[in-house]
């Protein structure tokens, strides 16, 4: 996933000086640093701060959260690893820290002894204002300040999300700083390890959606060739609604089919896992046309999200002698058939049902085809067709679709070579990655 980039805001001009050693008793809140009083930085959401990565050349910058109306909370001048001094902002209470939390913000200090909002001094959950701040600063690094020798305190406040807690007695320039760099750069660690472990888990996600969509074919005991291709559309981590699935039952029939969930999510992948897997188990209990499409236009219309989901599929079972074949379609490009001797092209679509899920009550009429001694037939989603052709907005179609896939057979390509030279010249016309997602599969008798 995408990290989000955060917008880019103009400094203010009450961060133009240098820290100054102390907060000014009484003073207004803000930045420390000079400038007019009550001039705050532009405001961000919380979805909006990330912790910024420290160079060389960044400026750090502190805010600090404290009720101290005796200012006796000193907060010593401070150095960066650069030399450069540590910006300062204070805030008294948390409505006036959320107006100073910037992104240009890298650190907060919170005195644990400020009462969260609505809550008394003395409420059960003493670290409800760091469970506030928190929530209101999920990318910022927090350091927790607790009375003197308090570590348990402390050490609960880590335990809750801080990324260090400080002795309030014991603050210096250089254990402060230290404080904050270290906060900073383990806040940032463990958003990149978050990162990663998110992009396991994706991946993790990803190849159960392809062992579910793109499963291994049941073709044991036939003489069929079978060859598969699936390519993802450029913008999406997950594979989209693509999915197809071949196998041969007890009486020697051999059957194939290939469909196209409309959207490109994840639940759009996971409806087309359940439909293939419902696929295939109806076609080994003995279903087959239109009552086998019928039954799987129910299990779609029980497990979409919502009634504008709709699936197209081409189904086709193929007799035990290999010479006829019958075809279904439903709202679904017909299949190509390239035969010795002859040009491919498509089996025939005029009786092409609708997709699934469009109609109730709809009827998928089973076309009886011939298909010879030697053929190969080629089952394809639209995103093979949907493809540029780098002709102003003209599109491959199906008609350039079957010239192409004529001239690479020419070139005595076949199989998974014929398949991926399909994908690929389809690809290069669009001049890049297909905005869909791609499926071929190929099912070759020879002689």
């Amino acid at each position: 996933m995408p990290v989000p980039v955060p917008r880019q805001r103009a400094i203010p001009a009450v961060e133009s000086g240098q820290a100054q050693a102390v907060f000014s008793p009484g003073g207004p809140s803000g930045d420390t640093t000079g400038g007019p009083a009550g001039t705050a930085p532009a405001r961000t959401t919380p979805e909006d701060r990330t912790t910024t990565t420290i160079t060389a050349t960044t400026h750090l910058t502190l805010l600090v959260i404290e009720d101290d109306p005796a200012g006796s909370l000193g907060v010593p001048e401070m150095l960066d690893a650069a030399g450069k001094p540590v910006r300062v902002r204070t805030a008294r209470n948390l409505t006036e820290a959320e107006r100073l939390l910037t992104d240009d913000v890298h650190c907060i200090l919170l005195d644990l002894a400020l009462p969260a909002p609505g809550r008394a001094a003395d409420s059960e959950d003493e670290l409800a204002t760091l469970k506030h701040v928190l929530r209101l600063a999920p990318g910022h690094a927090v350091l927790a300040l607790t009375a003197s020798g308090d570590a348990e305190r402390g050490t609960e406040a880590v335990r809750v999300g801080a990324q260090d807690y400080l002795f309030r007695d014991e603050l210096d320039s250089r254990l402060l700083s230290r404080a904050i760099r270290y906060a900073v750069e383990r806040k940032r660690s463990d958003k990149a390890e978050r990162r990663l472990t998110e992009s396991k888990l994706r991946a993790q996600e990803n190849a159960r959606l392809e062992r579910g969509l793109l499963p291994t074919p049941l073709l044991d005991g036939s003489p069929l060739r079978f060859a598969a291709r699936y390519r993802p559309g450029r913008s999406r981590a997950l594979l989209g609604g693509d999915f197809y699935d071949t196998v041969r039952t007890a009486d020697g029939t051999v059957h194939a089919m290939i469909g196209d969930v409309c959207g490109h999510g994840p639940d759009e992948a996971a409806l087309g896992v359940e439909l293939r897997i419902a696929w295939r188990a109806l076609t080994f209990a003995g279903l087959c046309g239109d009552e086998l499409l019928s039954t799987l236009q129910q299990v779609l219309e029980h497990e979409r999200e919502n009634d504008e989901i709709f699936a197209t599929l081409c189904t086709v079972d193929i007799a035990p002698d290999g010479r006829r074949a019958g075809l279904c379609l439903a709202g679904h490009p017909s299949p190509l058939i390239a035969r010795p001797g002859r040009p491919a092209e498509l089996l025939p679509y005029d009786n092409n049902g609708p997709a699934l899920g469009l109609l109730p009550n709809a009827r998928w009429p089973r076309m009886q085809v011939e298909l010879g001694a030697a053929w190969s037939l080629m089952l394809y989603t639209d995103g093979l067709i949907e493809g540029h052709t780098g002709v102003g907005k003209e599109r491959l179609g199906l008609d350039g679709m079957v010239e192409m896939v004529r001239r690479q057979l020419a070139q005595g390509l076949q199989g998974e070579d014929l398949l991926r030279a399909a994908v690929n010249e389809a690809r290069e016309l669009n001049g890049g990655e297909l905005a869909d997602d791609v499926a071929v599969l190929l099912l070759d008798r020879m002689r």
